[in-house]
């Protein structure tokens, strides 16, 4: 099992006692040194107590069933403004917010696109409202074909 699949399983019963939610978990190397993040997200957002708890829970679970064979650093914390969508429920619950999706290939012209999610079909089209120069145009995006999807802040 990976080291993100592996962290998953031991955080994920810690969230559920906590009432919070994984967002998303990396395992990266930059520089001479390795990074395991997790991000955790609530209605609302999370605050550092949160995250400080859900480190030292996962912290003495990782302890007793570590996947990294190498020295690390645990890094605990919210998602941020620019959270991404990971999962078809994400699309659901950030209805009407403004987004940035980025595409496997060009769609419409677009090999990124960034404008409000309007839509999600059943057979998993993603639609999203942008504008272009003064018109509001929308896109139609099969879900399968999106390569990255986050939350964008928007300065209109």
């Amino acid at each position: 099992m990976s080291v993100t699949e592996t962290t998953k399983n031991l955080v994920e019963p810690i969230l559920a006692d906590l009432g919070l939610e994984l967002v998303d978990i990396e395992y990266v190397k930059e520089g001479k040194s390795f990074y395991l993040r997790v991000f955790i997200d609530k209605e609302g957002g999370v605050d550092i107590e949160e995250c400080g708890l859900v480190s030292e829970r996962l912290s003495e679970a990782l302890d007793e069933d570590d996947p990294v064979k190498d020295p690390y650093y645990l890094e605990v914390s919210s998602p941020g403004a620019e959270r991404p969508l990971k999962k078809r429920e994400d699309f659901q619950k950030f209805m009407n917010h403004h987004v940035y999706l980025k595409f496997y290939e060009l769609i419409g012209g677009f090999k990124a696109i960034e404008g409000d999610l309007v839509g999600l079909s059943d057979e998993d089209i993603v639609t999203i409202e942008y504008k272009d120069k003064t018109r509001k145009k929308t896109l139609d995006v099969p879900y399968k074909k999106i390569a990255k999807a986050r939350l964008a802040v928007s300065f209109n």
